[in-house]
C-alpha cells in the first residue's frame, strides 16, 4: 500500500483540512463495496447528474439527504423475505449507503427514480462574491488634473 505525505501541502494552504482525509479515504478502498453502481455524469458547464442503480427498491424505500457537503444515498428493503424462497437470487436488493462529498458549491436539486435509476440533479451555484469582477483602476488627484489640462 502507497503511503503519501501531504504535509508540505499543508503548509501552503488554508482550510482544506479535508483533503487528506479524502486522499486516504480513496486510496484505503481495497475491497470497498461497488454496490449499487452508479454514474456521475457532466450535462453541462454547471451541471451534473448521479445516477444511481437500485433495481428492485421502491421509491418509498429509498432516502437521499443532504447535510454539510455530504449528500447521502441509502436504501432500506420494507419487504420482508422471510416466507420467500429462492432458488436462485441475483438480484442484490440488500441495504446500503453510499455518500457523495461534494464541492461548496455544489447544490442539489431534485431526484427522480424511474425504471430501478435513481436520478439526482447537481448544479454549481457560485455566489456573486466569489465571482472574478473587474476592478477599476483610479488615477491619482494630481495625475488626472494633469492629464485633464494637457488634453485643453
Amino acid at each position: 500500500m502507497r503511503n503519501f505525505d501531504l504535509t508540505p501541502l499543508m503548509r501552503s494552504t488554508v482550510g482544506f483540512d479535508h483533503l487528506s482525509r479524502l486522499v486516504d479515504s480513496a486510496l484505503s478502498s481495497d475491497g470497498a463495496t461497488t454496490y449499487p453502481p452508479y454514474n456521475i455524469e457532466k450535462l453541462g458547464d454547471d451541471d451534473y447528474q448521479i445516477t444511481m442503480a437500485v433495481a428492485g427498491f421502491a421509491p418509498d424505500e429509498l432516502n437521499v439527504t443532504v447535510q454539510d457537503d455530504t449528500l447521502l444515498i441509502a436504501g432500506r428493503s420494507l419487504e420482508d423475505n422471510d416466507e420467500r424462497r429462492f432458488l436462485h437470487q441475483g438480484i442484490a436488493k440488500r441495504a446500503f449507503e453510499r455518500r457523495f462529498e461534494l464541492a461548496e458549491t455544489i447544490k442539489v436539486g431534485d431526484a427522480h427514480f424511474e425504471n430501478g435509476l435513481l436520478q439526482i440533479d447537481l448544479k454549481r451555484v457560485i455566489p456573486e462574491h466569489k465571482k472574478p469582477r473587474n476592478i477599476q483602476i483610479r488615477a491619482s488627484e494630481s495625475e488626472a488634473a494633469a492629464l485633464s489640462s494637457s488634453a485643453a
